[in-house]
């Protein structure tokens, strides 16, 4: 049998089934989120659940697609799917079109596309592609500055358009440098990054600046006898000042009012529940409202009459937190659960580098925005507006994961031919 023909006993349909019961059921809910009973045709495409239907059809056309491709392809083709991706999002911010506040999205008669949701997988395969030389040292400055970079210059491009939530995204895939041998100093430092980054939206910046340096001293006193010592703690302290002052700026003069609004929000440095944290507010009351077993599905009171705005998109997890209760909740998150174990399953079997970054890239990904989307909707995280995977209403995204789920199955179906 030809490489390009499409392997049937060869493909992982535990995923495969995995991704369309998720698809379906993000459809069922799209549906009860919009639903109007002068609109109950589950056929009628001029509604957000009609569209819906055309683009998971659609994504089969996709998914045959790539499971006809050779394996190989994917890897000679790395680079230049990241070229063109990062030519896509710099396009984007001189020629896209705003839409809620974003300029992210092209254009064209009634039709858009979201660029951002392709460079994920783009991104992942030119990251894999790089990592992929079995001679790859990550111990070298050079090989990580790269590889830093491959994973930064798409969030650096999609931040400014301003969505500074799919730009965050991103920074999941150094989990990937982790597993292909990145040192775990550099995840020690990157908390104690994320633990300044939130200190420095909390304590004002002189406060805070004086603290890290008595903090630095301290630490160059009790060790004053280590050679060398002193050198790497101020270099510490530089680090730490450069990023504290870093985002204060960027919070301040970059950063929009909703974004800031939003953080303030979480942070409890504001209440504004009718203005800019209405939507979690009548997020966490539409799921709390469900109760056990819900209320019924089509059957949401806070569905139903739209009290949470984006609640097919962004808030889609609070319809089913209402309409199935922590039931119905538990149950999604389980689904969810058992891909990612699936997935780190598949990562682990695979015969080359390359595959198994991609898998873990894909990996990083998807958990980044399940766990962040969820976390939005129950007020744990600021509202970044990050789709539920293979769940939310969109093409874009929907067409983004199903290009990054199944570029992974079929180079895991393609295995076998690399013994």
């Amino acid at each position: 049998m030809r490489r390009s023909s499409i392997e049937v006993g060869k493909i992982d349909w535990l995923t495969v089934l995995l991704y369309f019961g998720l698809a379906l059921l993000g459809w069922l809910n799209i549906y009860a989120a919009v639903y109007d009973q002068d609109h109950a045709s589950l056929l009628d495409f001029s509604q957000r659940y009609g569209k819906q239907l055309l683009w998971i059809g659609t994504s089969v056309l996709i998914i045959i697609f790539l499971l006809l491709l050779d394996g190989n392809i994917f890897q000679t083709l790395a680079y230049p799917i990241y070229g063109l991706s990062m030519l896509s999002l710099l396009a984007v911010l001189f020629f896209g079109k705003e839409i809620a506040g974003a300029r992210s999205w092209f254009v064209l008669g009634g039709f858009s596309l979201q660029p951002s949701e392709f460079a994920k997988f783009a991104t992942a395969l030119a990251l894999a592609a790089f990592l992929g030389n079995t001679e790859r040292d990550l111990s070298l400055w050079r090989n990580k500055i790269i590889a830093f970079a491959i994973i930064l210059l798409p969030a650096a491009l999609i931040i400014p358009q301003p969505d500074p939530g799919s730009g965050l995204v991103y920074l999941a895939l150094v989990l990937v440098l982790y597993r292909e041998g990145l040192s775990s100093s550099y995840i020690m430092v990157g908390i104690g990054m994320a633990i300044l980054f939130l200190l420095s939206l909390i304590i004002p910046l002189l406060y805070l600046q004086i603290g890290l340096a008595a903090v630095a001293g301290l630490i160059i006193f009790i060790g004053r006898k280590i050679r060398g010592f002193w050198l790497r703690v101020v270099g510490l302290l530089a680090l730490s000042l450069v990023l504290v002052n870093s985002v204060d700026y960027a919070f301040n003069n970059i950063l929009e009012d909703r974004h800031r609004n939003r953080i303030n929000i979480l942070l409890g440095k504001a209440h504004d529940p009718k203005g800019i944290g209405y939507n979690t507010a009548q997020s966490m009351i539409a799921i709390g409202s469900g109760g056990w077993d819900g209320k019924g599905y089509l059957e949401g009171t806070q569905t139903k009459f739209d009290f949470v705005p984006e609640q097919s998109t962004d808030f889609i997890f609070c319809t089913v937190g209402e309409e199935w209760g922590f039931l119905g909740s538990s149950a999604l998150v389980i689904l969810f659960s058992i891909l990612f174990f699936r997935l780190v399953h598949l990562a682990e079997r695979q015969k080359t580098r390359f595959a198994r970054t991609y898998a873990y890239a894909v990996v990083s990904i998807l958990f980044f925005h399940f766990s962040i989307n969820i976390a939005m909707t129950i007020g744990l995280a600021p509202v970044i507006g990050i789709p539920l995977p293979f769940f939310s209403y969109g093409g874009s995204s929907l067409w983004g994961f199903t290009f990054l789920l199944f570029i992974l199955i079929k180079l895991d179906s393609f295995r076998w031919q690399t013994l």
